[in-house]
This record gives C-alpha cells, sequence and structure tokens, in this order.
C-alpha cells in the first residue's frame, strides 16, 4: 500500500507540473503579436499606380502612357489629351508621315518640370487621334502638357520647357509649331487650379489597437476577407477599383519599416490607416459606403480605435457629415466637366 500511495503521489505531482508549464506556455503565447497565415500575391493583380508613368520598351518609345493603374500587359491606346486640362500645341504637317519617324524624334522624357505632356497623331486612315504607334501614317500632330496636378499649376518655366521640347521635336519632323501665349496658358493654369484645389478630397483614418499588437500577416488575413490584395508597395494592402485597370478603391497602409523588417509576417504593428482617394473613383462604385464599412469592420475584427489625424475618436455622426460634404465635392466635379473617376481627373488629381 505504501508503494502504491507513494506512485501515486508522484504521478499526481507530475500533472501539476505539466500544468504549470501549460499555463505558462499559454500566457507567453497571449502576450505575443496576433498572427495570420502569410498570404501570396495574388496572380494578376497589381497596385495601381495614381498617376501615369513612363514605361520602358515600346510603349514608352511610342509615348502612349497606360491609363492610370492600367497592368503593362494591358494598356488601352486611348488619346490623352483634353482640352480641359491640357494647354494644346497644333503641329501642321505638309504632308502625312510615318509614326515610326515621330516616334524616333520623340523627346526622351515627356516632362516639363513635374508637368506630364503627350504628343498624339491624327491617324491619316481612320481620322481618330491617337497616341503615336509604329507602321501608322499621321496627317496632323498635336502636343499637349497638363495645366494643373496636385504639384499645383504650370508655371512660366515648365511651360518654357515645354515649348522648348516640342519645337524640337516639330523641326526634326517637319511640322510648324503653334503655341499659345504664355500668359494666356499660366492663367488658364492657375485659373484651374484655383476651382479644383478645393475638390481635391483624400479621407484618411487610423485604426489603432486597444491591446496586443498585430503582426503584419494577421493584419493581412483580416483585411484579404474584407476583398484586400498585396499592392506593390512594401506595407500596403488595397482594395482595388470597379473596373479593370482602374486605381484602388481603397488603401490600407502600415508603417514601411515594419514591413521591411528581417520577418516581416512577423513584425508587430499597433496601427493603420485606412485610405480613400476621391477624385479618383466613380461616385457610381460607392466607394465612401466601402470606406465606412471597411473601417467598422477592420476595427471590430481587430479590436481596434478609430480615430482621426488629430487622435479624436471619428463617430457616426462624423461620418454622416463627411458623406454630406463628399456629395457636394461630387457635384462640383460633374459641374465642371471632371467627374470623380474619369481619365481626366485621374489625371489632373494626381
Amino acid at each position: 500500500m505504501s508503494l502504491s500511495l507513494t506512485l501515486a503521489l508522484a504521478g499526481l505531482g507530475l500533472l501539476v507540473l505539466a500544468a504549470l508549464a501549460l499555463q505558462g506556455w499559454w500566457s507567453t503565447r497571449r502576450a505575443r503579436p496576433r498572427r495570420g497565415s502569410a498570404l501570396a500575391p495574388v496572380p494578376d493583380r497589381q497596385e495601381p499606380a495614381l498617376g501615369g508613368e513612363t514605361l520602358p520598351g515600346p510603349a514608352a518609345e511610342s509615348g502612349a502612357l497606360p491609363e492610370p493603374g492600367l497592368p503593362r500587359t494591358a494598356m488601352r491606346r486611348l488619346p490623352r489629351l483634353d482640352a480641359l486640362i491640357d494647354a494644346l500645341v497644333p503641329l501642321a504637317l505638309e504632308a502625312p508621315i510615318s509614326g515610326d519617324l515621330a516616334l524616333a524624334h520623340l523627346p526622351p522624357t515627356r516632362r516639363a518640370g513635374s508637368k506630364p505632356f503627350y504628343i498624339e497623331g491624327l491617324d491619316a486612315e481612320t481620322g481618330q487621334w491617337e497616341p503615336l504607334a509604329p507602321g501608322r501614317r499621321y496627317g496632323e500632330l498635336q502636343a499637349g502638357v497638363q495645366l494643373a496636378s496636385r504639384s499645383g499649376p504650370l508655371n512660366e518655366i515648365e511651360y518654357s520647357e515645354f515649348v522648348h521640347k516640342v519645337q524640337a521635336f516639330a523641326d526634326a519632323v517637319g511640322a510648324s509649331a503653334d503655341p499659345p501665349d504664355m500668359l494666356d496658358v499660366v492663367a488658364r493654369a492657375r485659373e484651374l487650379d484655383g476651382l479644383t484645389s478645393g475638390l481635391d478630397m483624400q479621407l484618411a483614418i487610423t485604426l489603432r489597437s486597444r491591446g496586443v499588437a498585430w503582426s503584419l500577416g494577421y493584419l493581412q488575413q483580416v483585411a484579404a476577407r474584407l476583398g484586400f490584395v498585396p499592392g506593390a508597395v512594401p506595407g500596403r494592402l488595397v482594395l482595388p477599383g470597379p473596373d479593370e485597370g482602374a486605381p484602388p478603391m481603397l488603401v490600407l497602409g502600415v508603417d514601411p519599416q515594419a514591413a521591411l523588417a528581417e520577418e516581416p509576417q512577423a513584425a508587430a504593428v499597433r496601427d493603420c490607416a485606412l485610405e480613400l482617394d476621391v477624385p479618383q473613383t466613380p461616385a457610381a462604385a460607392e466607394p465612401f459606403p466601402a470606406w465606412h464599412r471597411a473601417a467598422t469592420e477592420l476595427a471590430a475584427e481587430l479590436d481596434a480605435d478609430v480615430i482621426d489625424g488629430a487622435g479624436v475618436a471619428v463617430t457616426l455622426h462624423a461620418y454622416a457629415g463627411i458623406g454630406q460634404e463628399l456629395q457636394g465635392i461630387y457635384a462640383q466635379l460633374e459641374t465642371l466637366g471632371l467627374p470623380a473617376g474619369s481619365p481626366a481627373a485621374r489625371r489632373l488629381f494626381s
């Protein structure tokens, strides 16, 4: 009996020690950042850029920039110039020229200061304006520089640089350039900037953890359930726009340092920013309700507070006020002929 009692007491002691070890492991695990499974990049998805970029290869050589956010493999060859937001320079030709000749003499970069400019041709066969392309013939050419962007209105130095580059191109292809007066163009640029700068609405709120930090992998997992996919920039997740090639509807971002850590999926983050770039998405796609819904659901899933840039909690009343202001912005953009999500609006507000 004595031996049996001894064995029983020893077994009980082992059970107690095992229970204490299990409790210690569980406490340590709860103190660590919450983790989710790492998300592999989604195939055939690419984070849209908010502004056009000059791409290497034939597309860049032709000056045919993609619509903002369009994948490089699926660029639409649409005219980019718009008299509403561009200063146009007619380039008269005595006889049609080949697209190959025009392409060979394009300026190496199509920017004047911070402003992009484009050169298009009137296709002699179709009668349509289009970005220059090899194997085509053009009876007329035109160049145009963007009058304003988020960097401000076109200024005298930028316009002079544009005219100089266009004149050199015109001389090379045997065209006659007729640029508009500098003072008139700069005045138009300032007027456009004055009319639209107050309509450049970008919404951003911060989601801040109430308790333990999140791992980047856990944040990605939660956001993926709401439709977010990894963006091209480390630390950015995007909710794709309604149309193929459109800019993202929403962007969810964290500190880039966390995303660039040695083990980014395990990096601890305590807050993230949810952003909506209003002029980039059509009102019909309902981006504001999507922004509000994503903020609410992310806050619930992540156990986070929703705060503004001043650290003040964003209430239902605040959301309602933002929504009303947003309706006014949409209406004014429509009145100006620059509806949110249109190619002109996306270029202007970039």
